[in-house]
C-alpha cells in the first residue's frame, strides 16, 4: 500500500536512499551551497595548488587554519532579502546562513608561514608546499642494573 509522505514517495526509500545516493540527497534539498568547495588539486614538483570554488563569498568570509597536520578552509555567509511596497510592509523577507568547511591532510611538517593564500573572484587559491617527513631516530633507552 502506498503512503503519502511529504518526503517523496516513501519515507523509508528516502531514508536508506540517501545512504547509497548521498549526491542525490544533496540535490533533492537544493540548497545554494551545492556548487560550494568544489576544489582542484594540482600536483607540481614543488607541492600542491588547490583552487576552492566559494561563489558568493567575500574574503571576510572565508578562513584557513592549520592544526596536527589537517589544513581546514571554512566559510560562512549571511544574507538578508527584504522587500517592501510603497507603505512600508513586507512583502517578501527571507533570510540565510550558512556555513561550509574542507579539511585536508597536509602533514605535520607543515605551519602556516609555509602555506600561501589568495581570494580572487569567488576563488581561493593555496599553495601548499611538498616538505619531507623527518624520520624520527629511534634511541635506545637502557634501564640501569644494579648489583
Amino acid at each position: 500500500m502506498l503512503m503519502p509522505s511529504i518526503f517523496g514517495e516513501s519515507l523509508i526509500e528516502d531514508f536508506f536512499g540517501d545512504f547509497a545516493r548521498p549526491a542525490r540527497a544533496i540535490a533533492r534539498y537544493n540548497t545554494p551551497t551545492t556548487n560550494v568547495m568544489r576544489t582542484d588539486i594540482k600536483e607540481s614538483d614543488a607541492g600542491y595548488e588547490l583552487a576552492i570554488d566559494l561563489p558568493g563569498y567575500r574574503k571576510e568570509d572565508v578562513k584557513a587554519e592549520l592544526k596536527d597536520g589537517y589544513l581546514t578552509v571554512s566559510a560562512e555567509t549571511k544574507q538578508d532579502n527584504d522587500e517592501k511596497d510603497d507603505s512600508g510592509k513586507y512583502i517578501r523577507r527571507e533570510r540565510y546562513y550558512g556555513t561550509c568547511s574542507r579539511s585536508f591532510y597536509v602533514g605535520e611538517e607543515l605551519t602556516q608561514e609555509d602555506i600561501r593564500a589568495k581570494f580572487e573572484d569567488g576563488i581561493l587559491k593555496l599553495s601548499v608546499p611538498k616538505k619531507e617527513a623527518v624520520p624520527k631516530v629511534e634511541e635506545k633507552q637502557y634501564i640501569q642494573i644494579e648489583g
